[in-house]
């Protein structure tokens, strides 16, 4: 299983299921993070946390530890695996 936190900068995955309970599956869900959408990491900041992405067509910063809580679909390119 792939989490958001495992897709690097400059990678693009699409949203399969989120995980969490109550007000934090809420919560990621008010900020546009839901199933099928597809998310672009843009960048992680220099300590590893937060990470910024875009999804629908604006900029959002996630905690790693909430993106744990996100399942997607994301294939690496054959020249990220080498």
């Amino acid at each position: 299983m792939a989490t958001l936190r495992d897709v690097p900068v400059g990678g693009t995955a699409k949203v399969l299921q989120i995980y969490g309970d109550g007000p934090v599956k809420r919560r990621i869900m008010d900020m546009g993070i839901t199933k099928g959408v597809e998310i672009y990491v843009r960048k992680v900041a220099p300590l590893g946390d937060p990470m910024e992405l875009n999804i629908r067509n604006y900029e959002l910063s996630v905690r790693k530890q909430d993106a744990e809580m996100i399942e997607v679909d994301y294939q690496a390119a054959e020249s990220e695996v080498q």
